[in-house]
Formats: structure tokens, C-alpha cells, sequence
């Protein structure tokens, strides 16, 4: 199969925010096809709305070849779409993940079901999860709590807040976050 890859953009956001699209350049210069679409209703993140409409599209198979990179919300639908995957994939990059609606009540639906982390184990050759010291949204130990039940890595860049454009322009580009997905897919 093909070197695809799939990125998917956060909460009340569009594929055009942050280092997205950027970073489907660089991929495609590195022989993937790409995928970043718009996710249905991103305004209240939903992983059955978001699991229909990516499964939906049979252009897109999952394979010992594919990616998988999600943003804050979308790192947390990366969970469920490995839990709801019958294929191994090469890997999967979650950057500023968490665990629970975090008190937002907008982001509810992300956790309904319960992911069950036993049927994520093993479903990518590498989990890694790259979160900040300082991110505003989401704690630290969210992602260590996660890469503790899927058999993950966690890589703290500090100082980076959420990895977005939020505090400036610097997050139009993510050329860390390219490095360790070379790291870990060569």
C-alpha cells in the first residue's frame, strides 16, 4: 500500500488554521498523499460524527503505510479511529491531547463511548503524543495518562502553549513536529 497520512485539525477550527496545511506540503514532498478535510461540526467535536464522515470516505484506506496526525480534538479522534480500525497503521502523532472534556462542555461528545484504550494497543507500529509544559487547554499529565495505557511515547517540546497560531505567526509552520514524524516513520 501507498504512503497516505491523514491530519486533523482541533476544535472549532478548519484545515487552513495553524501548521496544517503547511504540513501537508512537506508530507507530499515526502511521497504521501495527503488527506485534511474539514470535520463536520468541529464547533462540538464529535468521534461517532467524525468516525461516519471519515470512514465514509473509501478513498481513504488505512495501512501498514498510513499516518495519522490530530491537533487537540483531532488528537483525540486519532484514539478513536485506531480503537475503530481493523488494519495495523505506521504510526500516529497526537499533538496536545487529552483525556476528558477537560470541563468544556462543548467537548462532551468526544468521549462518547468511552474510548477503551485495551483495543488501541497495537493498532500503530508508534504512538507518539507531543504535547508543552505550558499548554493552556490541556494538562501535561493528560497525555503521559494516555501514552501510559496505549503503549505510547510522550515528547514534551516546552514552552509551546497549544501548538497554534493562538499567541502569533510562529505556528504556521511546525518543522519539530515534521522531524520526529521522519524519526519515527524511517
Amino acid at each position: 500500500m501507498a504512503k497516505n497520512a491523514l491530519i486533523l485539525h482541533g476544535t472549532d477550527a478548519t484545515p487552513a488554521n495553524n501548521w496544517f496545511v503547511w504540513l501537508r506540503g512537506e508530507l507530499e514532498t515526502l511521497g504521501y498523499k495527503v488527506w485534511l478535510p474539514q470535520l463536520p461540526h468541529s464547533e462540538r467535536p464529535s468521534t461517532k460524527v467524525y468516525n461516519e464522515f471519515l470512514f465514509s470516505n473509501k478513498d481513504f484506506q488505512f495501512g501498514d503505510e498510513t499516518i495519522l496526525i490530530g491537533h487537540s480534538s483531532g488528537a483525540v479522534e486519532i484514539l478513536s479511529l485506531l480503537e475503530n480500525i481493523d488494519s495495523k497503521i505506521k504510526a500516529a502523532f497526537m499533538v496536545s491531547a487529552f483525556k476528558d472534556w477537560l470541563g468544556w462542555e462543548t467537548l462532551g461528545d468526544l468521549f462518547v463511548p468511552e474510548l477503551h484504550f485495551e483495543n488501541i494497543k497495537g493498532k500503530a507500529d508508534e504512538l507518539v503524543f507531543i504535547h508543552s509544559d505550558n499548554d493552556p487547554y490541556c494538562p501535561l499529565e493528560h497525555p503521559t495518562y494516555l501514552a501510559e495505557r496505549v503503549g505510547g511515547r510522550v515528547i514534551i517540546i516546552p514552552g509551546q502553549g497549544h501548538f497554534n497560531t493562538e499567541l502569533g505567526s510562529k505556528y504556521k509552520q511546525f518543522p519539530e513536529l515534521l522531524e520526529i514524524i521522519e524519526k519515527y516513520t524511517n
